[in-house]
């Protein structure tokens, strides 16, 4: 129960030593300080900076999005929220310039609104997709707020909230001006918030691009879905859900903290991150400045995670991971049966890693088998060869092999 709190407390506790490393880290590589000119002053240096890393607070990245090269111009970028809500805000990467011709070449691009993950990190692990995305479209993402600073004062937050959420941002779009790209745990919610507005008779988005995210869990569970089957509801209840402590916003909410579940990214796989860290140290001491540098921006986004509310964390277990309400057709979102066959007018296309250890293989591919309301000229598949879960959104297989079959199905189903 109080495993936030030992948590904060041991984190304070650490502060004065982590920076102190920091200090002896910078003292120890500047070149105007004597020390630096002592024997072994590099591996001091190196072995002072990693460890400063390794317990240091990671706050929120920025989306270092400035400008972007499109239609052959290079033109800058601004952040617009467009829509604020207690648990999420709207946000837009808009594009400027004075070129007329070029501002109607702009208008006429694809809309596209990036739902992002709520689980575990924060949205700006999307930063390569919507920097890619921007080249060729006018971009909207999702950008979820860290529970432990929403007061308990905002109420619950749990998995149907997210689905309205989804809803109101697409309305507020235009939902059939909008393509509709979920990357990971928002497939699910995406999916259901599409079909619950095509059975009311809404307009629906032109299209829906689906990104590796657990459809139907039940096809080749991975370790997450094992974690999730292999324990009752009331495990996870009674083990991973804590207390916001104080000083927080959100003091006294319960949630499932980014703590833990940044522990359990790490432990899925140890050795490479224990082999990163010494690679980083090693680079360090021998002044191998650019890899040590791709490392500090891998870690500063890996390492930055939020806490979800715990509504929205047992929704989700309990729905898609262990009763696979999704595919059995048997999920009621606020008394309303989600009927993916009744989507009829948005274009589908799936998208998976071939190594993908999140997301097994035929969990995303699976939206295909029930949504038997669109053509089958309007639906489409990917396999991303060599790719694992974030290759397929992040990267150079992202940027080189998926993104241009996704500009190719935005613009085709854009007419």
């Amino acid at each position: 129960m109080f495993m936030y709190h030992w948590h904060e407390l041991g984190r304070r506790w650490m502060a004065p030593w982590v920076h102190q490393a920091e200090a002896n880290a910078r003292i120890f590589a500047d070149p105007n300080s004597w020390l630096s000119t002592l024997p072994g002053a590099e591996r001091i240096s190196a072995y002072n900076e990693l460890l400063h890393r390794l317990g240091k607070d990671y706050e929120k990245p920025g989306w270092y999005i400035d400008e972007v090269e499109s239609e052959g111009n290079l033109v800058p970028v601004i952040e617009q929220v467009l829509v604020e809500k207690p648990f999420c805000r709207l946000m837009r990467f808009k594009r400027y310039t004075d070129n007329p011709e070029l501002i109607e070449k702009l208008k006429a691009q694809p809309t596209v609104l990036v739902v992002a993950p709520l689980s575990g990190h924060h949205a700006t692990l999307l930063r390569d997709t919507v920097r890619t995305l921007l080249r060729d479209h006018k971009v909207y993402i999702t950008d979820w707020v860290d529970a432990r600073m929403v007061p308990v004062s905002e109420g619950a937050f749990g998995l149907d909230d997210y689905i309205a959420y989804v809803q109101e941002f697409i309305r507020h779009i235009g939902a059939d001006q909008v393509h509709v790209m979920s990357v990971c745990q928002p497939t699910v919610p995406v999916l259901a918030a599409v079909s619950l507005m095509a059975s009311a008779g809404e307009k629906t988005p032109r299209s829906l691009v689906m990104m590796g995210g657990p459809i139907d869990a039940r096809q080749s569970p991975t370790q997450v879905n094992d974690l999730a089957t292999r324990n009752p509801l009331s495990w996870f209840e009674n083990n991973v859900i804590h207390t916001v402590p104080p000083p927080y916003a959100g003091e006294g909410r319960l949630v499932y903290p980014g703590f833990l579940q940044h522990a359990g990214f790490i432990a899925m796989n140890p050795s490479r991150h224990f082999m990163s860290h010494w690679d980083f140290y090693a680079d360090l001491v021998k002044g191998d400045l650019e890899d040590a540098q791709s490392h500090r921006r891998f870690y500063d986004e890996y390492n930055a995670v939020l806490d979800m509310p715990s509504e929205f964390y047992l929704d989700t277990i309990r729905i898609v991971f262990q009763e696979f309400l999704l595919p059995r057709g048997q999920w009621k979102v606020k008394g309303k049966l989600v009927k993916p066959a009744d989507i009829k007018k948005t274009a589908l296309m799936s998208i998976e890693g071939e190594l993908d250890d999140i997301s097994g293989a035929g969990q995303t591919h699976a939206a295909h088998t029930l949504c038997t309301g669109i053509p089958a000229k309007d639906q489409q598949s990917l396999t991303v060869k060599g790719a694992g879960h974030y290759g397929i959104f992040s990267g150079r297989r992202w940027r080189d092999v998926v993104y241009p079959d996704v500009k190719a199905f935005f613009y085709k189903h854009d007419r």
